[in-house]
């Protein structure tokens, strides 16, 4: 295991002589990248609230020789900060100090010098010396053009270098080959990471005292085992939506966690430097058990059949975050945990008005019902499941190396929403002929017109229409219409872009969905169920349509399923009165 040395400097801190190796290319930073460091420093100042924010650089790595640093990482915005105190120690006739650092490019023998004068007349010998002369003309005009006195702005900086701007300083040992680490970095397999920084903490051979090698090998084997764990999906999927999430590794989520780093927060090494400012307080161990505990806790959640549940519910609804959760944890026993896992369900589906009111197409209820039945779904595994059966939240966030897109789907329609052209006419057309067949054989002269759109893959507007209507009315029973858009018509279908499908009818989606679950497709538990007239009494099954009986029976099945959780019941349709 290579020595690493691990600390996050301010930038006024940063000392000594740094050679850049002939392996890196030159120095290459344009006006861009100049403004927009010098900006996001100046920015750190919010002048609303009088207060100055701490600021974070991307790290500085290094390996230590005899007698200077080379530079494996971060020449680019160290240059630049050369840059900006050379222009800042020039501007005030030297009341703010020069770098306290040089640089010297291996493949320039006079780069050094060169930085020391930035002498225009040399600025075109090489195109190193071109790019760094104009960099320096760059924070020049830049510091002209600032819209503040140059003096107090210079003074501001170098204040803010020296108490609010860090680096995170990475050092390597002589033993670490110093070209592949360099190829690691700027090729982009693994990043320094929040994670990778955290976890050098604990193996820096600057904390050796606080704890022996032999417990620092300990922490690595946990840590990788840490890691490998998460990497099950149905461990991953539980605790995330995986949105925002562009972990390199999945250790991350705990740190940021712990960390209470919101989804919202831009800040890269935001977590990193939540753990370095507390091992200033408090012991390393200490802090390894807390990382440990706080994934232990994750782990028995998922191991609860009943918390696994709710959290993943909860979640998966976005209702809350795993932050908000972990919170809402904190200091509380079991069951009071769990009283306020259901206050929040509870909390998730109220609505404030007659369930039997919301409407597909109705403003602002779409997504209320999509909750409504994601909890149903959910809910019905719980309990009857009796801990042989759980909800894979893995495979309703996440199949086949893609996000799933699920949509609150008519389970019987009779409008032709979305469908705009030829293709998905036709598609419609091909998905019902078989179902016309079955059921309504004599009708052989709408049977050939279907048939010969599906051959010649080619029919109008006007036809369709036609086709559409004569077919609907094959296919449903009576009162249908009325209750359309209510819960009592609606499930949760991943049919993807498919707006023939979304358009049809219950026995055409019924047969598809039959399909779907043989070629092992994930459809949820209620869904299935629905098409399967598992909820309907069997002396009102009519298996190739959805009626009133069927809808009846389903709202029933939600009010049971759900009731410790709904403010009242789910009106049954009027047709039972």
């Amino acid at each position: 295991m290579a020595n690493i040395m691990l600390d996050a400097k301010f930038v006024g801190d940063i000392e000594g002589d740094f050679f850049v190796p002939s392996y890196q290319r030159g120095y290459r930073w344009g006006d861009d990248e100049v403004v927009r460091l010098l900006d996001d420093i100046y920015g750190i100042y919010d002048e609303e609230t009088k207060t100055t924010r701490n600021y974070c650089l991307q790290p500085i790595v290094v390996k230590k020789r005899e007698k200077d640093y080379e530079l494996i990482d971060g020449q680019q915005r160290l240059t630049t900060l050369y840059l900006i105190y050379k222009y800042m120690s020039d501007s005030s006739g030297g009341f703010i100090e020069e770098p306290r650092f040089s640089l010297k490019y291996e493949t320039r023998s006079k780069s050094e010098d060169f930085l020391k004068s930035m002498d225009d007349n040399q600025a075109g010998d090489n195109i190193d010396f071109w790019f760094i002369s104009n960099a320096y003309k760059k924070v020049e005009q830049w510091f002209n053009t600032i819209d503040a006195k140059k003096s107090v702005v210079m003074n501001h900086l170098n204040t803010y270098f020296a108490e609010n701007v860090k680096v995170i300083w990475y050092e390597v040992d002589e033993s670490v080959d110093a070209i592949s680490l360099f190829t690691r970095l700027n090729i982009g397999k693994i990043p320094l990471t929040s994670a990778e920084l955290v976890k050098a903490m604990f193996l820096s051979s600057d904390n050796r005292k606080a704890m022996d090698k032999e417990r620092q090998e300990e922490i690595a084997l946990q840590w990788d085992n840490m890691e490998k764990e998460l990497h099950n999906d149905s461990l991953w999927y539980f605790l995330t939506n995986n949105e925002k999430l562009n972990y390199q590794t999945r250790i991350d989520l705990i740190l940021d966690l712990i960390s209470d780093k919101g989804l919202d927060n831009k800040e890269k090494y935001y977590t990193f430097f939540y753990f370095d400012n507390l091992r200033r307080s408090e012991d390393l161990n200490t802090i390894w058990q807390d990382i440990m505990h706080t994934f232990l806790i994750l782990k028995d959640w998922y191991g609860n059949h009943e918390l696994y549940h709710k959290v993943g519910y909860l979640i998966a609804s976005r209702n809350n975050t795993l932050g908000d959760i972990y919170a809402m944890s904190k200091g509380k026993t079991k069951k009071e945990f769990m009283d306020a896992l259901d206050n929040a369900i509870k909390n998730s589906i109220k609505i404030g008005e007659n369930y039997a009111d919301l409407a597909y197409d109705k403003t602002g209820d779409y997504s209320k019902i999509s909750r409504l039945l994601l909890l149903f779904n959910v809910e019905s595994v719980r309990k009857n499941g009796e801990r042989t059966q759980w909800f894979p939240f893995d495979k309703f966030k996440f199949q086949d190396g893609g996000k799933v897109r699920w949509s609150l789907e008519h389970i019987h329609a009779q409008q032709s929403e979305g469908m705009k052209n030829q293709e998905d006419w036709t598609e419609w057309i091909r998905l019902h002929l078989s179902s016309v067949m079955h059921l309504s054989p004599d009708n052989v002269q709408l049977i050939e017109r279907m048939q010969k759109v599906v051959n010649t893959k080619r029919v109008d507007r006007t036809e369709f229409e036609r086709i559409q209507t004569e077919v609907v009315a094959i296919l449903s029973t009576q009162g249908n219409v009325e209750y359309m858009h209510s819960i009592s018509n609606l499930a949760l279908l991943n049919s993807g872009n498919n707006a023939a499908l979304s358009n049809s009818t219950f026995d055409v989606k019924r047969n598809e969905i039959i399909d779907m679950d043989k070629r092992g497709e994930f459809i949820p538990f209620c869904t299935k169920m629905v098409f399967l007239k598992y909820y309907t009494p069997s002396e009102s099954t009519q298996i190739h349509f959805w009626g009133q009986p069927d809808r009846i029976a389903y709202v029933n099945a939600i009010n049971e399923v759900l009731g410790e959780y709904l403010e009242e019941q789910i009106s049954v349709e009027k047709e039972a009165n």
